[in-house]
Parts: structure tokens; C-alpha cells; sequence
């Protein structure tokens, strides 16, 4: 007899760089996209759309990071985040939306605060990303005040 795969739910789905892909894609696990993809995108765990990833879908969702481009609707449980190589192009509905300095965001955005949601601590590289961004903001603000 034979066990259940209990690694089954943690499996993650990788569409790589130079894949084209159409249909729809349905998955328990997480899911990073390199390459292009055309459907519909429904899945339990998180969504990642690499740089190099074009994305023609409407997307439900964990959590979504955007750092590729995706024209279509993005719909989540947690948060989206547009890197600051993202672009999105279409509707959001999410219960937080973080877009860094340089990502693209043209649609309308909805902010869904569930009872049963609960936001997960930034990753050590989303911290760093935030420092980053704050150390570049104060090096503007210092250029400005010598400037004036």
C-alpha cells in the first residue's frame, strides 16, 4: 500500500523562460511564471510572475508578486505586491497592495479586509527591498536640500 504524498500540497509549478502556455491552470501549491501564459489562473498557494514573465490572465490567489507583466484582472486573499520591474495592467481586488518605487499599476484596485485573512509578515527580502527604497529616498531628499 502505498502512502499519501504529504509534499503533494507544497509542490511548486515553474513556467520557464522561452514556455508559452495557454489554457487554464488550476493548482493547491505555488506557482512562478518566467515564461508567457494565456488563461485563467486559479491557486491555493502563491503566484509569482518573474521578470521575464508575460501574463495574459485574470489571476486568484494567495498572494500575488508582480515583478514581469500581467494584463488581467488580479484577485487575492493576502497581499499584491508590484515589484519594482512589475507592470500590471487590470482590475485589483486584494487585502493589501504594496507598489514598489518604479512598478506600474494601470486599473482600479479594491481593498477586501476579511475577518478569517491574515496578512503574513514581510519576507526578509521584501524588508530589504523597503530599506532600500527608503535609504534611495533619503540620498533624493539630501541631493534636494544641497540643491536648493
Amino acid at each position: 500500500m502505498f502512502k499519501e504524498n504529504k509534499r503533494l500540497g507544497t509542490t511548486d509549478t515553474l513556467i520557464g523562460q522561452g514556455t508559452h502556455i495557454d489554457g487554464k491552470l488550476t493548482s493547491e501549491a505555488g506557482i512562478r511564471i518566467e515564461g508567457e501564459y494565456h488563461g485563467e489562473i486559479a491557486c491555493k498557494g502563491d503566484v509569482i510572475i518573474g521578470e521575464c514573465g508575460v501574463v495574459k490572465s485574470n489571476i486568484t490567489a494567495r498572494d500575488v508578486i508582480v515583478a514581469g507583466k500581467v494584463f488581467g484582472d488580479i484577485h487575492t486573499k493576502g497581499r499584491l505586491t508590484i515589484t519594482a520591474s512589475g507592470h500590471l495592467n487590470g482590475n485589483v481586488a486584494a487585502q493589501s497592495l504594496l507598489i514598489q518605487e518604479g512598478g506600474i499599476f494601470n486599473g482600479s484596485s479594491r481593498m477586501e479586509h476579511t475577518p478569517e485573512a491574515k496578512s503574513r509578515p514581510l519576507t526578509d527580502h521584501e524588508l530589504a527591498q523597503q530599506q532600500q527604497n527608503k535609504e534611495a529616498n533619503n540620498k533624493e531628499k539630501e541631493k534636494s536640500r544641497q540643491a536648493g
